[in-house]
């Protein structure tokens, strides 16, 4: 082989390397704005764009590796050459390494000091070759070690997050570790609590399957911590697993069909908390949300360059906000059985559609939605409830460094969606066959972010949950939440990321609850928070 061709693999060695280490950088720089942003669904969102540029860089990996093995066959090909070349340089080797070949075109003596010296140049190529292979190899092998190997041939990803919280309450509240409504609390029992928990971590696998009729499979689903407590001694610290959300997508170029557990696309916004990861921050204060079985479709009609308008509308599983219980009869070894919810047992499934228009404001959408549920409910003994909710959200950028998001609602019997303090109806306990009503209920959210740095966020945010009064007592109360009005809640955070993968937040929350025939509590949550993505 020919110096000029070592030469040129050397150079082509060198770029390689060169190329890898900059792949390495602009993976760092993607990777270095913060994950999650709007919340618990921004927030995934969030984590699933890192995920996306991971993996283009994993491929370009890959690629890269291949090609490093086709290298390192030439180079093993260069130094068999060598090994079996002549002792002697030519002339034009020798001039292309700036050494002089004697007068003549005749090659010098092996034991020349220009034969050693081109001799000890063939080698100290061939070991720089070897160092930098050696090197490129082991990063690439590093990264291979990535990879999530599947039964099939399709590609899986796996995501998720280490979330660790330590939290101080002051007053009583309804959960310790993600409150949401204050109780009047118990005489001679403390009105304040601290402890830690990391039941709020999520793991997540994504799929992507084959391309179907021209769209692009896909699914997802996610698991957290948060149902439930194991029943053992300090089984708190035993966070249970539960699924949060499965999906299934058929993506085509401007209309998706997804079907599965998600979140409620006719309210899609949440605010912004890793306090409260495993519900949703607000929730019972004015923040509609639930995980819900649901098949939709959705199209996207585009106006402009930058605008375009989005419909949304799919059938859903209609809960309505009760807790399983076992069938009348069933002996305790077979109470996993199922029991229709109210909603289900009216033999039709909810319905709900969402019309956005967005556009682009200093750099970053701006979103302006409306929507509208329906369900039909059974309570039994004839019992026929109609359940509905009007909603709207916005997405307003006030700067490139400020947004203003937030949702209202108005509703009735929504206590599955987490409206009405999460009741849907008031039922007599004196007459349970007529004394029923369904429950009117309003309320909203509203959150203001500002972003001065890349990798850090404020985040101040406050919401209200209010059902009608008048309704609340018509019938007598049998416990506290019964009696409960109003409830308010309203939070300051910050979210830092010194590295891409690593964030940590700190969180003050203040919650208010109003109750008929009670005075207004109050409570106090400090929560610091720990994270780590992968």
């Amino acid at each position: 082989m020919h110096w000029s061709e070592s030469f040129f693999l050397a150079a082509r060695r060198a770029l390689l390397t060169a190329a890898y280490f900059a792949l390495c950088a602009m993976a760092a720089a993607q990777n270095a704005a913060p994950a999650p942003g709007e919340a618990q669904a921004a927030l995934a969102q969030s984590i699933q764009q890192m995920q996306a540029q991971i993996h283009e860089l994993q491929e370009a990996i890959t690629e890269l590796r291949a090609e490093s093995a086709r290298y390192h066959a030439e180079t093993l090909e260069l130094r068999q050459a060598l090994q079996t070349a002549q002792p002697h340089a030519s002339a034009s080797q020798l001039r292309a390494m700036n050494v002089p070949a004697q007068s003549g075109g005749e090659s010098q003596p092996e034991s020349s000091p220009t034969a050693n010296l081109a001799d000890s140049s063939t080698q100290e190529h061939a070991a720089s070759l070897e160092e930098q292979l050696q090197l490129l190899s082991g990063k690439v092998d590093e990264q291979y070690q990535t990879k999530v190997e599947s039964a099939s041939k399709y590609r899986v990803r796996l995501s998720g997050i280490v979330l660790m919280n330590l939290f101080s309450n002051r007053g009583t509240v309804d959960n310790a570790d993600i409150p949401h409504v204050v109780l009047p609390g118990t005489p001679g029992q403390s009105r304040g609590s601290f402890g830690g928990t990391l039941r709020q971590s999520m793991l997540g696998l994504e799929v992507f399957g084959p391309e179907i009729a021209g769209a692009k499979t896909s699914a997802e689903i996610q698991f957290d911590f948060g149902g439930g407590f194991a029943e053992v001694p300090n089984g708190v610290t035993s966070g249970l697993v539960r699924l949060r959300t499965a999906t299934m997508r058929f993506d085509w170029a401007n209309t998706s069909v997804v079907g599965g557990q998600d979140a409620l696309f006719f309210a899609p916004l949440a605010p912004t908390s890793l306090a409260s990861f495993a519900v949703p921050a607000l929730a019972y204060s004015g923040n509609l949300w639930s995980w819900t079985p649901q098949l939709r479709v959705e199209h996207q009609i585009k106006l402009s360059e930058k605008s375009a308008l989005r419909l949304q509308a799919g059938i859903l599983d209609p809960l309505t906000g009760e807790a399983p219980t076992p069938a009348y009869g069933v002996q305790p070894a077979f109470r996993g059985y199922r029991v229709p919810q109210a909603g289900e047992a009216s033999g039709q499934p909810a319905v709900a559609a969402r019309v956005s228009w967005t556009t682009q404001a200093f750099g970053q959408p701006l979103t302006i939605g409306a929507s509208g549920y329906y369900s039909r409910e059974d309570w039994r003994f004839y019992r026929r409830v109609d359940g509905w909710a009007g909603t709207s959200d916005v997405t307003l950028p006030l700067g490139h460094m400020i947004s203003l998001t937030g949702e209202f609602y108005r509703g009735r019997a929504i206590g599955g969606l987490g409206g009405g303090i999460g009741r849907s109806v008031f039922i007599d306990p004196n007459n349970p066959a007529n004394g029923l009503r369904p429950l009117d209920s309003m309320g909203g959210w509203s959150q203001l972010k500002i972003k001065p740095l890349t990798r850090l966020e404020f985040n101040v945010a406050a919401g209200q949950d209010s059902v009608f009064g008048n309704e609340a007592r018509i019938f007598v109360a049998t416990s506290y939440y019964d009696e409960l009005a109003r409830n308010r809640g309203a939070f300051a955070n910050f979210i830092y990321h010194p590295r891409s993968n690593l964030l940590f937040s700190l969180e003050y929350r203040r919650l208010r609850t109003s109750a008929i025939n009670w005075n207004d509590q109050t409570a106090n949550h400090v929560n610091a928070i720990m994270g780590i993505l992968f």
